[in-house]
């Protein structure tokens, strides 16, 4: 079992700025920490970040049509006003959730890539990444 995991536009920053919102940890210590989840629970993972959205389509689009069994994307700048985005995650064939470090709602902001997700994490920092593999992974083993 397969899941791809999308850091999108300004996750390269973290650990670098706005670190009074999102915490000290730098984008390599995410990525170690997301595979210790998959690790835990089994399941393999690829890690995919670009600060360009047509990347990203184009990475949803061919996981289409690879074995992958869920997405969960971080949108980060890719949150609001990226239609294209939006529409890839409800075009590709299976389950996508969204997470953020940070509650995005409190500081008034509402994202809508939501709107095309299974489901959103926010608010639990790194650990919302582990919720959201064994939310993707019961809903593949319900498949299977």
């Amino acid at each position: 079992m397969k899941f791809l995991v999308i850091h999108g536009a300004g996750m390269s920053m973290r650990g670098k700025s706005q670190i009074e919102i999102f915490g000290p940890m730098k984008l390599p210590e995410y990525d170690a920490k997301i595979r210790a989840y998959a690790a835990e629970i089994g399941v393999e993972i690829e890690i995919f970040h670009s600060n360009i959205e047509g990347e990203v389509i184009n990475r949803l689009y061919a996981a289409h049509d690879e074995a992958i069994a869920g997405a969960i994307i971080n949108p980060a700048g890719f949150s609001r006003g990226y239609p294209a985005l939006v529409a890839a995650i409800g075009n590709v064939g299976f389950p996508t959730i969204e997470v953020h470090i940070s509650n995005p709602a409190r500081r008034g902001n509402v994202s809508e890539v939501t709107s095309t997700c299974l489901g959103t994490v926010t608010g639990f920092g790194i650990a919302g990444y582990a919720l959201a593999l064994r939310g993707l992974k019961e809903q593949a083993e319900a498949k299977s």
